[in-house]
């Protein structure tokens, strides 16, 4: 028999069970998943570490379980067994999945995602859902029935958890309930035409009334992904609390362009690939160094600066479910082959989703490259408590003034967005011109 627990995962603890795969009695092969957790930042899957028959499940749908916690017990003689008489501890997954509570959360997201208001049926199972759990919390809201990110969030908004009734499994606390507490409730759908008035919530912002679109054509409603579900409010929050400001150059990458297709074509013979981005990492950690502010962060005060002295860099990552954003660490350490090996690596497993949340943390400064697709330039959002965001879009060729002729160079736009708390314009053009010279001329980067 082997007992299968939650391996090491980062910084994070008390991870609820978003979903279990299997059941007593089933038969998995080696790293088939067994169930998937959910962090703030990061879906994961955990596998199977061998072949075997499924014994006995250890957790249910919306339980919390850091690392070490036991998940289910695996007989990897290979043996079928019949399943366990369940008792009301210990409930298969369809059950869990037919509570009430847990039921209209799909049905909730789905029409918070066509822009309608949550279903009045939703109404009887919150408000009857257990809040024992929830009872005379410590300042720090010890007791209450919700994650460590939705208590962190609580503190930031300034919403007492206490007085909040989740309408999450069993009675937990999500995100959306704090959201919702600010925003005040939202308008039902049969009071449209009394929506005209602007109402606003705690937070000051105006509600978007809720439209009943299937009036004007047919609709469908599809759900969120949960990366999305995950990334919405972070960016949201990153929106509403930094004070954005974009700038914008440009790097004359023709010299540059030809070294890296050199190094490309000798890659490919090794399996990997040589991309722009790689180029552009060392140039950002090289930037970073000579204006240190770039890579520091606001203290939770708001009244110092951390700097720091490692350089991690985050990479956004286009995926089927959408954008993460894994970090690569100690890029100041690391020659373009290193990086590029790196990349596609890291690129690959996001795609897959494989990402741990260890993966997702730690990040000094991000990148987000949309040069594969296209694009003149864009306004990428910082990932705070970063302070800064460098954006590239795709390189073209252009006529360029050498002082005699013009000469055909290839240019690559780039879009730098800073928090404007902690830099200011004259700062930001000099970071971003630092960055250009150094992808104008990469003798620059061995220096």
């Amino acid at each position: 028999m082997t007992e299968v627990s939650v391996p090491d995962l980062g910084d994070f603890a008390d991870v609820p069970v978003i979903e279990i795969h299997v059941k007593p009695g089933d038969v998995v092969n080696g790293e088939d998943p067994l169930v998937t957790l959910e962090s703030d930042k990061a879906t994961m899957d955990i596998p199977s570490p061998a072949a075997g028959t499924v014994r006995e499940l250890s957790v249910k749908l919306g339980d919390l379980v850091s690392r070490g916690a036991p998940l289910l017990v695996l007989d990897t003689d290979g043996t079928d067994v019949e399943p366990p008489q369940l008792t009301e501890q210990q409930e298969p997954p369809s059950q869990a999945a037919a509570d009430p509570v847990a039921a209209t959360e799909p049905a909730r997201r789905s029409a918070a995602a066509a822009g309608a208001a949550p279903a009045p049926v939703a109404a009887a199972p919150v408000a009857a859902a257990p809040v024992a759990e929830a009872a005379e919390p410590a300042v720090d809201f010890d007791g209450v029935h919700a994650g460590p990110g939705v208590r962190r969030l609580a503190r930031e908004l300034g919403v007492d958890l206490t007085a909040l009734t989740g309408s999450g499994p069993k009675g937990r606390i999500t995100k959306d309930d704090v959201v919702g507490s600010v925003r005040g409730p939202a308008a039902a759908p049969g009071a449209a035409a009394a929506a005209a008035a602007p109402v606003t919530g705690g937070s000051g912002i105006p509600e978007v009334p809720a439209q009943d679109f299937s009036k004007f054509g047919p609709v469908e409603i599809r759900p969120l992904s949960r990366i999305q579900r995950l990334s919405g409010p972070a960016l949201h929050r990153s929106w509403l609390n930094v004070p954005h400001v974009t700038h914008d150059d440009e790097a004359d990458i023709t010299d540059l362009d030809a070294y890296r297709r050199e190094l490309d074509t000798a890659a490919k013979a090794e399996g990997y690939r040589v991309t722009l981005l790689s180029f552009l990492m060392k140039a950002s950690v090289s930037a970073l160094r000579e204006f240190g502010r770039f890579n520091s962060s606001l203290t939770p005060e708001k009244d110092a600066l951390v700097y720091k002295s490692y350089y991690h860099l985050g990479v956004a990552v286009d995926t089927p479910e959408g954008l993460v954003v894994p970090v690569i660490r100690d890029v100041d350490r690391k020659g373009i082959r290193e990086l590029s090996k790196e990349l596609g690596e890291v690129s690959a497993r996001a795609r897959e989703g494989k990402l741990s949340p260890a993966d997702l943390q730690g990040a000094c400064f991000t990148i987000s490259s949309l040069g594969g697709i296209g694009g003149t330039a864009f306004t990428p959002i910082v990932n705070a408590p970063e302070v800064a965001i460098l954006g590239v879009v795709r390189s073209k060729m252009a006529p360029v003034w050498d002082g005699e002729k013009f000469e055909p160079r290839l240019m690559l736009p780039i879009s730098l967005s800073y928090d404007h708390r902690v830099i200011d314009g004259a700062l930001a053009a000099r970071f971003a011109r630092h960055l250009c010279q150094l992808l104008g001329d990469i003798r620059g980067l061995l220096l």
